[in-house]
């Protein structure tokens, strides 16, 4: 597939690639002395020791080091990933060795940058439609407050007292909001709650922090476990959803995109192998609770009359095994393979999900839904993947954006080529927390991950603007231009001096009143435009915006509002006599008889995220509530 595709770009253009191999190692000879472009993929640890074959003498290359023969030809090095692939001192003197004319490193989180040439960050390969557009679902539960709802957030042992955060429902302001409070011993859950009865008795009384094994106990309730849920829609409950809607999404997007040649993928990340695959006694591989669900839901899902053109041809009740598979760390080892109906027929699972991604994009492959552990979490990832689903029993420890750059790629289709566009190409991640926090914590990554500074404009923040030349042509804003622009907006005190964007801009540009010299009014419009994304939204509320309101004299003085005033005027107090048993009784039958508990409800939000130079968005476009009738185990 690279083949043909370098082959449209680089027309008349010989060239050979290969992967080295030192049972071929007289393919050396044939690199070094070709009259055409050679491409050679190895590895560093195929050439970092003396005891490499490439670095001994050898017959098949008439007695020489085959590595002399690479070095002669100063290759251009290109380094893919280099903060994991040389990241020690040893392998960057293994690629020094090969006597490079020059090194190349690519990487979208460089740890060490040397001269660096280019940069493609976060907001520009979104803003140029390069990578997928974002959503996120989630599912998050309402009206389930009756119960003391705790989670057990995590434990900290590395200052004295020992501390634990608990999430819980707190009274604040009259309201319930769920929040995380941090506890030590002693602390009273009741007290923490705002007085919240459900509370009563939940004074911690130890808190464990051996790792693995974390706990809290309450002096007159049963102790949680580190991840653990109480008083809370079942966890399964959640999980199951997740997986119902994922599959939904994936079905709807496969309706739209299987005509266009796209083959779509899911990809679920949970955090225990077993809860997907376990093996029995005789090694024999058994369905998890995850791979049971999904059997289930895929079966009533598919029935549905919207995808009869999807499974007019398909046997509903055997299409399900064929599916979904995972990649697991205990694969390798050969387990996967059985007999048992729950594995892709007569396929290597292993080198078709890691290997083999190619016959995994082709319709030919029934494999769409892929679960995994910690093994695809570095250095995998799939252009057709556009569904992530994290089935984690805590929050993921794993950043948002190695969670959402396994699915980032642009999708290709059966001829290999990429298609472009949102309307295409729209990654939907379903979180185990709300959109809201997954968006603040994407940005916060995007800024220390990318040093980021959002809402800020620099001196070259308008160096992308074409202009016409006197000749006809086009050309790129001189940096001397884009600098005047900067001192101008600083000179109106519509940026500070470190760029930071004022409210003043935010108002402008809300108003209509940004205006620039004269000199740039061609360009005006770009310029504008650059800066509405950079700037934001406006979430101040202008003080000097209040308004005055003229008296009515008229009015004011009339005898009918002074003789108002005069009864109104005077400080009043009352008091009242009631019946206290009766007002009692009467109360508890009004209640007994109007008083509605709603009943637990779930939840479905999705949301889209913009990324641009102001910040991190989130723009909701669907919700749907769920009502359970036994949501909890």
């Amino acid at each position: 597939m690279n083949s043909e595709h370098f082959k449209l770009i680089y027309k008349n253009v010989i060239f050979k690639a290969n992967e080295y191999k030192s049972q071929n190692i007289e393919n050396i000879r044939e690199f070094a002395t070709s009259d055409h472009i050679r491409i050679m993929v190895m590895t560093v640890q195929s050439f970092n020791k003396d005891s490499n074959v490439i670095n001994k003498d050898h017959e098949r290359t008439n007695g020489y080091k085959p590595l002399e023969f690479i070095k002669d030809t100063n290759p251009i090095i290109i380094i893919d990933e280099p903060q994991t692939t040389v990241s020690t001192q040893k392998a960057n003197e293994a690629i020094m060795s090969l006597n490079p004319l020059c090194t190349l490193r690519y990487s979208a989180t460089h740890k060490d940058k040397h001269n660096l040439m280019y940069r493609l960050d976060a907001i520009d390969a979104y803003e140029r439609k390069l990578v997928k557009q974002i959503e996120v679902a989630s599912i998050m539960t309402k009206d389930n407050n009756n119960d003391a709802y705790l989670k057990l957030v995590s434990v900290d042992n590395k200052k004295t007292p020992i501390t634990a955060k608990i999430e819980i429902d707190k009274k604040e302001n009259g309201k319930i909001k769920r929040g995380v409070v941090t506890v030590k011993n002693g602390d009273d859950l009741f007290e923490k709650s705002g007085g919240r009865e459900q509370y009563s008795g939940y004074i911690v009384s130890e808190i464990y922090a051996a790792a693995g094994a974390e706990y809290v106990d309450f002096t007159s309730k049963d102790y949680i476990q580190l991840g653990e849920v109480r008083g809370e829609v079942s966890d399964d409950v959640i999980k199951r959803m997740q997986i119902k809607k994922t599959i939904e999404e994936h079905l709807d997007k496969e309706a739209r995109l299987t005509e266009k040649g796209i083959k779509v993928l899911s990809l679920f990340f949970i955090d225990k192998v077993s809860n997907y695959r376990y093996y029995d006694e005789d090694g024999n591989p058994q369905k998890g609770k995850y791979a049971i669900w999904f059997e289930e839901e895929y079966k009533k899902i598919i029935a549905k009359p919207k995808y009869n053109n999807l499974f007019k041809d398909v046997d509903i009740d055997t299409e399900a095994e064929f599916v979904h598979n995972g990649y697991f760390a205990q694969d390798k080892k050969g387990k996967l393979k059985d007999t048992t109906g729950n594995t892709i027929a007569d396929e290597d699972v292993y080198s078709l999900i890691m290997k083999d991604k190619e016959r995994l994009l082709s319709f030919e492959s029934k494999l769409k839904f892929i679960f995994s552990h910690s093994a695809l979490k570095e250095g995998w990832d799939n252009p057709n993947v556009f569904q992530i689903c994290t089935l984690n029993e805590t929050k993921s420890e794993m950043k948002k954006r190695q969670e959402i750059g396994r699915g980032l790629r642009i999708a290709v289709d059966q001829d290999g080529k990429r298609r472009y566009g949102f309307e295409i190409n729209t990654l939907t991640v379903m979180a185990n927390e709300s959109y809201e926090d997954f968006t603040k914590a994407l940005q916060k990554e995007i800024e220390e991950d990318e040093g980021i500074k959002f809402g800020i404009i620099e001196t070259h923040t308008f160096a992308n603007i074409k202009i016409k030349t006197d000749a006809g042509g086009e050309e790129y804003l001189k940096q001397e231009r884009t600098e005047g622009i900067w001192e101008y907006l600083r000179e109106q005190t519509y940026i500070e001096d470190n760029g930071k964007v004022t409210d003043k801009l935010k108002s402008d540009l809300k108003d209509g009143r940004l205006k620039l010299p004269e000199e740039y009014k061609e360009i005006e419009l770009q310029i504008i435009g650059i800066i509405k994304k950079i700037a934001g939204s406006l979430n101040i509320k202008n003080a000097d915006q209040k308004q005055k309101v003229k008296i009515n004299k008229r009015r004011f003085l009339s005898p009918e509002f002074k003789e108002l005033w005069d009864r109104i005027k005077y400080k009043t107090t009352f008091s009242i006599q009631f019946d206290t048993e009766r007002l009692v009784k009467e109360c508890s039958e009004e209640i007994m008889k109007t008083l509605r508990i709603d009943k637990g409800k779930m939840i479905y939000t999705k949301a889209n995220i913009e990324i641009n130079k102001g910040e991190v968005l989130a723009d909701e476009i669907d919700r749907n509530i769920f009502v359970m009738e036994n949501m909890k185990d």
